[in-house]
Parts: structure tokens; sequence; C-alpha cells
């Protein structure tokens, strides 16, 4: 098992936090961002890490040399991508397509999640391609939202009517079996179309669903947050100080109980 983080953006949104940083090295409760998400990978067992890189590509490579040393026997690998300042995320992931070549999960760089949701989509009856998605009241204009018919994908963009939203993509997708090799025939055809800077990969998702079956797997109540704007990282440095917190807790009491007994 394989994980593809994408991390070749600035993060515009964020500046001047990312004037002179790639979003993946911001810090949340004192650890990268790139940090947390290798941490929660692997807990899952994952332990083979390809990260596409771009905007400051070697801060966010000095980042990648510091975690080989934390995470001992996880590999942990760059790719450059060096069309990142004039292609949209579709062609990040063509870049990574020669390492997709056995299961593999795909997140967005900026995508914080616990490994609770990543152990849930991967215990998913084993579709090709399953979207992590979640589910919320009210959507917002930037959401990349999911048409669904039961769990299977019918269609997924940010520009869906009310009528047909069933949720919302988290970053996050589990491609099994020979989902990778239709994600690799589908990102080269795009890659030859027209336009093709200009592409979302999750509009490859949305052309894979119409000839194979993609299925989706809710998250709901697991803890997740994606960080474009400053109020985001606010959140997520919250979410991450109630790890460390619970965490210290489950230390504490072990402890406890070690010294009693």
């Amino acid at each position: 098992m394989k994980a593809i983080i994408l991390g070749a953006g600035q993060g515009k949104r964020l500046l001047p936090l990312t004037s002179d940083r790639p979003k993946s090295t911001i810090a949340l409760s004192g650890r990268s961002m790139l940090d947390w998400q290798v941490s929660q990978l692997t807990k899952c067992g994952i332990n083979e890490i390809y990260v596409i890189t771009g905007f400051k590509a070697r801060v966010l490579q000095d980042e990648i040399a510091e975690l080989r040393l934390v995470y001992k026997g996880c590999t942990i690998n760059a790719i450059f991508n060096p069309f990142y300042a004039v292609a949209d995320n579709l062609v990040s992931c063509w870049m990574a397509r020669r390492v997709m070549d056995a299961d593999f999960v795909l997140i967005n760089g900026d995508t914080i999640f616990h490994y609770h949701i990543l152990r849930r989509l991967l215990n998913e009856p084993a579709a090709p391609i399953t979207l992590a998605i979640d589910k919320k009241d009210h959507y917002d204009e930037d959401d990349m939202k999911v048409h669904l018919d039961g769990s299977t994908l019918l269609e997924i963009g940010k520009n869906l009517t009310t009528d047909r939203i069933g949720g919302e993509s988290i970053g996050m997708i589990y491609f099994h079996g020979k989902g990778p090799g239709i994600f690799v025939d589908t990102l080269n055809e795009l890659m030859r179309s027209d336009g093709a800077l200009d592409i979302w990969y999750l509009s490859a998702i949305g052309a894979i669903a119409q000839t194979n079956r993609v299925e989706v797997r809710s998250i709901e109540g697991l803890d997740w947050c994606e960080v474009d704007f400053p109020v985001d990282r606010t959140q997520a440095e919250t979410m991450v100080s109630n790890w460390v917190r619970q965490s210290n807790s489950k230390l504490a009491n072990s402890n406890l109980s070690l010294v009693a007994s």
C-alpha cells in the first residue's frame, strides 16, 4: 500500500503564511501539516509515501528529510512537478503515474485527517476506486460536491445544484485492484486533451464514474479539516491539539495502571 500526497501548490489563500513556504510545511501544534499526515498514514500501516512538490520545493524536501529521521522504516520520496505554477493538480497526479502501479491512497496536501478515517476507507468493500466523503447541512461554493446513487458516484464538481448534492469529497481516494490502472489511463487521456493544464484531478474521477464503478465511503463524525484559509488553520490547530491531549491522557492512564499493578 502506497500513499501519494499532492503538495505542489503554494496555497495563496493562506498568504502571508505561504509567501516563503509551501502549504504542507505550515505548523499545527508545532508539527508540519505533512508531519501530521505521515503520522496518521503510518498508523494504518502505510510506509511508502510520495509527496508531489512544486512551489518552494527545496523547503518541502528539507521537511521530508527531517521526517525520514522521525519515521524510521518509512520511505518518503519527493516527486517534483515543474509545471506547478501554470497547471492545476491533474498534472501533479500525472507526474506520479509511474508509482501508481499498485493499490494506493491519493490525498490532498491540505487535508488533515484522523487515522480512523483512513482505516474506515481501507476497510470498505473493495471497489476499484473509493472516495471518502463527508455530509453536512450546508455546502460552500468551494466544496467539491458529489452526486450519488446510493453509495455509487454519478458526478463530482463544485457547481452541482442543491438537489443533486449527496456530500463532499474530503480529498482522499483509495485506488484498489484495477483502480490504479484505470486512473493512469484516464490521466494520460486527459493530458492529451485541449486545456489539460486547467483540469482538476477530480475531473478524471468524474470521467471514470461515467464508465466504471466508483464508490464513496462516508466518514461522518470523524475528525478532518481542509486548510484553505486562516480560519481553517485555526480549526485544524484546535483539532490536532485535542488529539495530543487525548493521547497524553491515554498515556498517563496507562502509566498509572502500570504503577498500580
